[in-house]
């Protein structure tokens, strides 16, 4: 069974398959993932934070990736060839993915909040 920060986190990422990030609402993302609109603040704070969250999700699933495809093969060519040829897939399987490596952002993708000083 799921955390109840992994079923928020999911039930956004559902939502923005149907819904740009400006019209997703907090509420439905904690009735989407079972819990409480309370919770959903306490686990992540703000919008802003669960945009973050989800950020750093994506990022951290990527960067696992890449590193079991490194570990994978012997060879650094092979080793390039293969972590190119996943995150081209990957990119086009995961929208918060591609935008994280291009920086195109659009309106249905939560931006990321400018990094603080």
């Amino acid at each position: 069974m799921p955390t109840a920060r992994e079923a928020l986190l999911r039930s956004a990422l559902a939502a923005l398959a149907d819904l740009p990030w400006s019209a997703i609402r907090m509420v439905d993302v904690a009735s989407g993932a079972g819990v409480s609109r309370q919770t959903l603040y306490n686990e992540f704070g703000s919008k802003d934070g669960l945009a973050r969250a989800l950020m750093r999700r994506e990022a951290d699933r990527y960067l696992h990736g890449v590193e079991r495809l490194l570990g994978e093969r012997a060879d650094a060519a092979d080793r390039l060839v293969a972590v190119a040829e996943w995150t081209v897939g990957e990119a086009r399987a995961r929208p918060l993915l591609r935008a994280l490596l291009t920086g195109c952002w659009g309106e249905w993708l939560p931006a990321p909040p400018p990094a603080r000083a």
